[in-house]
């Protein structure tokens, strides 16, 4: 399983979220320090879940972190994370 899929998985599983987009964009780092041969090192994650409600954004990434401490203590080189509720994400549109 790659590791996006793992990201995905895990996610899923946790937050329920309405919406959910891992990218990885390892290519982007390419050369760069944490980089790894075959990427899967950087990703950016989009998420809106129900679960995010009454949480300040400092929260709502520790959830994420929490889920996803094998991956960081492991392949995951850097996260980018976008956490917002169904609401929020609904008056950006």
């Amino acid at each position: 399983m790659s590791v996006a899929d793992l990201i995905q998985n895990k996610l899923q599983a946790r937050f329920n979220p309405e919406q959910l987009e891992v990218i990885d964009e390892s290519h982007l780092h390419a050369g760069h320090v944490g980089a790894r041969d075959g990427g899967e090192s950087h990703f950016r994650v989009k998420i809106v879940s129900e679960t995010f409600d009454a949480l300040n954004r400092v929260d709502r990434q520790r959830l994420v972190y929490e889920v996803l401490a094998p991956e960081l203590d492991g392949p995951v080189h850097a996260l980018a994370l976008s956490t917002l509720t169904p609401k929020e994400a609904s008056n950006r549109i």
